[in-house]
């Protein structure tokens, strides 16, 4: 999957949609990245306001390179997006935010499912 990109300009309108996620493996992934204690720092910290890596390596208390592992880990499986911070200098920077209210887990046919409550911006697509 890939992280949606997106310019940082003001804060948009949240609208909320959900998902459901039945492929097992897809399902797996999700779940490792929220079992992980790293990743669930991450997601609450960008849980109302977008932060860059570095940001997120400061707040959250991790090495910068485990904070871009983490970064990795929950764009991939669409947990967070990844956006582009314009500054005024010419260097814009990639900054995070969360873009899930919830994930609830059912018990279906011997595996599980997904069912992903996305924070949806205007302009954006749910990425799961």
């Amino acid at each position: 999957m890939r992280p949606t990109m997106a310019i940082a300009t003001s804060p948009p309108e949240k609208t909320i949609e959900e998902s459901t996620v039945r492929d097992s493996e897809e399902v797996q992934a999700v779940l490792d990245a929220l079992h992980d204690p790293d990743c669930r720092a991450v997601l609450d910290a960008t849980g109302e306001e977008s932060l860059s890596a570095s940001e997120l390596s400061d707040v959250c208390e991790l090495p910068l390179s485990t904070t871009y592992r983490k970064l990795d880990t929950l764009t991939g499986v669409g947990l967070l997006d990844e956006r582009t911070r314009l500054c005024p200098d010419g260097k814009h920077a990639s900054e995070y935010v969360r873009s899930v209210e919830h994930v609830d887990v059912d018990v279906v046919d011997g595996g599980f499912e997904l069912t992903v409550t996305h924070r949806v911006r205007s302009g954006t697509t749910t990425p799961l």
